[in-house]
């Protein structure tokens, strides 16, 4: 074991690197993989004569001290038969993947994957690599980052000792996203690795080496050969990060938003006429999304947080006198979110009417901060916002982004009239979810009708009545409204006798 790469510093090195983290030998390694399952796994490497060793995701977290439930483990052989060998001792079941070589399990609450070491070789059209059986260098010169390099030895002589070729303990004392080889071939191999790259950037606040962000550069249009699922499944991770907006100016920077989101890339920028500019929509939209993460994890409100200035751009129109507008940007991007979620893969069900319905009624509540609050207007937004009245006043008090620190105060004291008077209107008049007292049957019934124009307009008056607080939400101030609403349509109550 020991040193076997080129880039391979001298083992004084890597044990002064270890004491800056605090890690010296393999002795104090061994005090971080007390759960038996490391025991049982060593103790079946050797009774196997089968060299094993924690590999990747797992090792990089102990460093980075953050709580981890995956074990990755590379054995110098048959993975899925180490695997077996394993579940049998540990009585439990062994899932199998013969076409990739690997297998899993679950004990207690970890999940452990098995594989065997292996090098790979690309094709040109394809990130699916033709495998063949490998020793560790291989496996290790594999990976994509030098910091999901490291692997620790299970098998009892060498129990606990850290191999670490690329300085991957290195680039993780200096917050660094570097690559074991070439970034070029790296990231033209495997073309996914370039939204690693700056996931892993954004999940850990590190910076990316300066040859893999010109890598990225270069070997952006490869993404084109990746699956629009796996590109979305690492943006999320992107937006689910605690500072979402590192991975898109990275996006943006080396060139991939422009082809996996340009919608988004679109929003950049700022024109300028007769002196008049406005702001750039694509950093105040990282403005709100950032704002909108201090005080939700949830991916579709965020996802509404991105959105919802989308269509500015095309809707973006200078006005002789007044300046740059963008009238009925909230109706447009409304109706851009489906073709968006489509393309993106997202899902198509309550998940996108949710981020829809968000990105619809993100002014309403703006205009109700800047105005006189009334109770009408209250009722309207309720009534409109439903269940999603909370998500929308996170969304919209994220948006508030402007650099004037008394606008900022006199919106932000608004929004707490608007939702103090939210809550009154709320517990007077139960608006939220509201169902009409007076439904399309009971219209029917009343006066005898079919379906149809005469019932619909007797129903949206009834509704705009208690919206307006004519009457209250009551059955009977209801049902009395309807009678005088009808008569002045010339329609009276049938004789049900």
């Amino acid at each position: 074991m020991g040193c076997y790469a080129k880039r391979c510093q001298p083992a004084t090195r890597l044990r002064h690197t270890l004491i800056y983290f605090g890690w010296t030998t393999p002795e104090i390694m061994q005090q971080h993989l007390q759960n038996p399952i490391f025991k049982t796994l060593s103790a079946i490497a050797d009774k196997n004569n089968t060299e094993a060793y924690v590999i990747g995701g797992f090792v990089r977290d102990l460093f980075l001290n953050r709580p981890s439930k995956d074990i990755d483990v590379v054995v110098i052989g048959s993975g899925i038969n180490y695997a077996e060998a394993v579940g049998k001792k540990l009585n439990t079941k062994v899932a199998i993947f013969k076409n990739f070589g690997t297998a899993n399990l679950k004990h207690q609450d970890l999940e452990v994957e098995f594989v065997g070491a292996r090098k790979e070789s690309y094709r040109s059209d394809s990130r699916k690599p033709i495998v063949e059986d490998g020793s560790l260098a291989d496996d290790q010169m594999r990976r994509d980052f030098t910091i999901n390099a490291l692997a620790i030895n299970l098998n009892a002589q060498n129990f606990g000792e850290l191999l670490d070729p690329f300085d991957g303990v290195k680039d993780l004392e200096n917050k660094l996203i570097r690559t074991p080889l070439d970034p070029e071939i790296t990231f033209s191999d495997d073309p996914l690795r370039m939204m690693r790259a700056i996931r892993f950037a954004t999940q850990l606040n590190f910076n990316i080496d300066e040859q893999a962000i010109n890598a990225i550069k270069s070997q952006k249009q490869r993404i084109s050969i990746v699956s629009k699922e796996r590109i979305t499944d690492e943006m999320n991770k992107i937006i689910l990060s605690p500072k979402p907006s590192i991975g898109f100016k990275h996006l943006f920077d080396t060139g991939l938003l422009q082809l996996i989101f340009p919608q988004m890339a679109q929003l950049y920028g700022v024109d300028v006429i007769k002196g008049k500019g406005h702001k750039d929509n694509f950093y105040h939209t990282l403005e709100v999304l950032d704002n909108i993460c201090e005080h939700t994890d949830d991916l579709w409100l965020r996802w509404a947080a991105i959105l919802h200035d989308i269509a500015k751009p095309a809707t973006k129109r200078f006005e002789e006198g007044h300046g740059w507008t963008f009238h009925g940007h909230e109706d447009k991007g409304a109706r851009m979110v489906p073709k968006i979620f489509a393309q993106l893969k997202l899902p198509l069900n309550e998940k996108m009417k949710f981020v829809q319905k968000l990105v619809q009624l993100h002014l309403r509540p703006i205009v109700l901060a800047q105005d006189v609050v009334t109770d009408s207007a209250v009722r309207r937004l309720l009534f409109d916002a439903g269940e999603e009245i909370e998500s929308l006043m996170m969304l919209c008090n994220a948006d508030v982004t402007t650099k004037n620190e008394y606008k900022k105060t006199k919106y932000r004291n608004n929004f707490e009239l608007v939702k103090q008077k939210l809550k009154d209107v709320e517990e007077r008049d139960k608006i939220r979810n509201w169902q009409p007292p007076i439904t399309g049957n009971d219209i029917m019934e009343t006066f005898g009708l079919a379906a149809g124009r005469e019932v619909g307009l007797i129903k949206n008056a009834i509704r705009e009545a208690i919206l307006e607080g004519e009457i209250t939400n009551d059955y009977n101030e209801a049902f009395n409204f309807m009678l005088n609403q009808a008569k002045q349509m010339g329609l009276k109550p049938v004789n049900k006798n």
